[in-house]
């Protein structure tokens, strides 16, 4: 009980989030708006015999947060089993490293990442190696 089942992003541009998400990570999305009443789209993030769950992209409906804000929220992390190689499409995809790649020493890589709306979240690659 009390398990996260389900996440949602708020967005600025439907489609912009659609293609950065679905490029970067390969999400897929259905369209969920006749459920809400507003522009509201699954996110189908993998498939579901792996560990992890599915989400969705919903329309903000307030200010995104300022830069340098202190975050009033929960944090998303992705797994990678390429961090340099994922950090690299983040960014031609239009998103800002938050915090660079660092070592989470014997444990992974770490870091994170601004999506195209202004949303932060993580990226992980585990490795025992990382120091």
């Amino acid at each position: 009980m009390g398990r996260i089942i389900h996440f949602e992003i708020h967005v600025d541009d439907m489609e912009r989030a659609k293609l950065f998400y679905g490029d970067v990570f390969g999400w897929t999305f259905e369209d969920w708006t006749a459920f809400t009443g507003r522009p509201y789209f699954g996110a189908i993030t993998g498939d579901a015999s792996e560990p992890g769950i599915n989400g969705a992209l919903m329309q903000r409906q307030s200010a995104p947060p300022e830069v340098n804000q202190g975050l009033n929220a929960f944090v998303c992390t992705m797994g990678t089993e390429d961090y340099d190689a994922t950090e690299a499409l983040i960014l031609e995809k239009g998103g800002k490293v938050a915090m660079p790649k660092n070592a989470l020493t014997g444990m992974a890589w770490q870091g994170y990442y601004f999506d195209t709306e202004g949303n932060l979240f993580g990226i992980h690659q585990p490795d025992l190696n990382a120091k």
